[in-house]
């Protein structure tokens, strides 16, 4: 287990005479306290499918991590005590609440697209575009970057940057990778998305700990699927909860398992959804929060491996081993990156 690294936050930055609700702290929680065993699973399906060691490789090769940063520097704006300091004040709550160290750098991405996401292993980072700020409350935004940070704090940046490097040689850089995309089978891509959409979950369970309240994690689900700021009014959560129960009873009949698994991976066209339905998430998350592993959390009953982006906590079972096995592995192909850069 890594040993926990002692830092101290700056005093945090809100508007003059507003209120925060006080949100609980899981001091030292690593994140397979919370990692989702279908996340798990899934990324041990994707290293056993032939080609992924392949990507692997070539991703080493290819990967400048940099660059990306770079834009974001250059092209959206630096969230700081004086820029955008409300935001501020919320990331580093979540930070302090979810245990995470060194501190990612938050920017805000001029786009009407709502949407938000955590990249970089150097130099991780989280984007929150404006069309997400202006839909969202206070909450609901606090919701959406505890849910990045769960990403960071699972350490699944690294293969969200491999999956979407692998997708790209495959429909767009043939050429420029000498025939690699020609390599990779459908079951590789396949193996990323369904992956990619598992990774989720356990990101909806780390905003979950940092809220203490289904509510404001569902509602921000629910504008996500569809939210207005003009009909706000009427929206109604408790309908939507409703709507994903109705979901979850489709599945009890196999052909509309089968017209899901399509909706997810139109192979024909080329087009794969990297998240969970939205409804499909709540029921999930409904689930989890009912939970005796979720009360134990509460506790203060959880696994800990110090404040760390992503932890090593001492196997205790098969699945355990495995997943910690898979985390050294992501480590030696970061630093093999590193290597390579310094070359």
């Amino acid at each position: 287990m890594k040993q926990a690294i002692a830092f101290v936050l700056p005093p945090l930055y809100y508007p003059l005479g507003e209120l925060k609700k006080t949100m609980p702290t899981y001091t030292g929680i690593s994140s397979e306290a919370f990692r989702h065993p279908l996340d798990r699973e899934a990324e041990q399906t994707l290293r056993r499918v032939p080609g992924f060691d392949l990507v692997a490789r070539k991703f080493v090769e290819f990967l400048v991590e940099r660059p990306q940063y770079v834009y974001m520097m250059g092209n959206s704006i630096q969230v700081g005590p004086r820029q955008y300091s409300t935001l501020y004040g919320i990331f580093r709550e979540c930070i302090r609440d979810l245990d995470i160290y060194p501190e990612p750098t938050l920017f805000v991405s001029q786009a009407p697209v709502v949407n938000a996401y955590a990249l970089g292993q150097d130099l991780p980072y989280i984007v929150l575009n404006t069309g997400l700020i202006d839909l969202m409350n206070e909450d609901e935004i606090r919701s959406v970057v505890a849910h990045e940070l769960g990403h960071i704090k699972c350490g699944h940046t690294t293969l969200i940057q491999m999956a979407s490097w692998a997708i790209m040689a495959v429909f767009s850089l043939a050429d420029l990778t000498m025939g690699f995309s020609r390599i990779l089978s459908t079951g590789l891509i396949l193996a990323f998305y369904e992956w990619l959409r598992k990774a989720e979950l356990s990101a909806d369970r780390a905003a979950m700990l940092v809220m203490d309240d289904t509510r404001p994690v569902m509602q921000t689900m629910m504008k996500m699927a569809g939210g207005s700021t003009r009909y706000a009014h009427e929206c109604s959560l408790e309908e939507f909860t409703r709507q994903a129960q109705r979901y979850q009873e489709l599945d009890e009949d196999s052909l509309n398992q089968v017209y899901k698994f399509f909706l997810y991976n139109n192979v024909s066209q080329g087009v794969f959804l990297t998240h969970p339905f939205t409804v499909e998430r709540v029921s999930y998350l409904q689930a989890w929060a009912s939970s005796s592993e979720y009360r134990e959390i509460k506790r203060g009953n959880y696994p800990r491996g110090g404040a760390q982006g992503s932890v090593e906590v001492k196997p205790e079972s098969p699945a355990e081993q495995e997943a910690d096995r898979l985390r050294r592995q992501i480590e030696e192909l970061q630093q093999e990156i590193n290597r390579i850069k310094g070359e």
